[in-house]
């Protein structure tokens, strides 16, 4: 029996009802996907977005596909027809850029954005601050082919679990604010996408409602298809 399926099962069984797992299948290959679509799993993260593009076209059309990666506005139309969620947007460009694709394929594209929350230079995001203004804009206002359903962000890359609980609770806490400030009346905001393979049972002890999980179900990275 595949160790991809074993994986899934172990996984999947080991989430809370409203969980969802998004199987981060980036740089592997489709033979991959194939066994974990077998297996049943059906969402799948995808962090380039020609790759995603590529794969799309292979694979069963019931196949829910989530960008992950860090977006670039430049991309945007290559995905636009078909995404069925974009974790990574933090800015009001992107946004901006989501929509007009949106409305090309006259559809309205779910987008979380992503917070910065780490103690790392190396990750995207906004603060406070900025969503803030991203959501009193005129401009987004005005968008009528995009809509927030939740808020995405990773913790710093360290063993010290008290800090990724700290960070975790404190993407909740942001969640919980923007949920009563501007998405009180809207139930479609509700996603809480946090935690990966090696945190996300931290993350779900703190509200997560979306893990994204790569090398605990294929395997470690393939880094020469990077």
């Amino acid at each position: 029996m595949s160790s991809i399926v074993e994986n899934l099962k172990e996984i999947a069984g080991s989430l809370p009802e409203g969980v969802k797992l998004v199987a981060v299948s980036k740089t592997k290959p489709v033979e991959a996907i194939e066994e974990a679509y077998g297996a049943g799993q059906r969402v799948f993260g995808e962090n380039r977005v020609q790759e995603l593009a590529e794969k799309y076209e292979i694979l069963p059309k019931d196949i829910e596909w989530h960008m992950i990666g860090h977006l670039q506005t430049n991309k945007v139309k290559y995905m636009a027809a078909f995404v069925s969620l974009i974790h990574g947007v933090e800015s009001l460009k992107l946004l901006e850029t989501i929509d007009k694709e949106g409305k090309k394929h006259d559809r309205v594209i779910p987008c979380l954005l992503q917070f910065y929350i780490a103690s790392e230079e190396t990750k995207f995001g906004l603060d406070m601050e900025e969503a803030k203004a991203l959501l009193e804009s005129a401009d987004y206002k005005n968008m009528k082919n995009v809509k927030i359903v939740g808020v995405m962000g990773m913790a710093t890359n360290t063993d010290d679990e008290v800090q990724v609980r700290r960070e975790f609770h404190h993407l909740k806490e942001i969640f919980d604010e923007l949920k009563t400030t501007y998405f009180a009346e809207n139930p479609e905001f509700k996603e809480l996408s946090m935690g990966m393979s090696g945190d996300y049972r931290i993350a779900v002890e703190e509200g997560s409602t979306m893990v994204r999980v790569g090398s605990s179900i294929f395997g470690a990275r393939n880094y020469a298809n990077i």
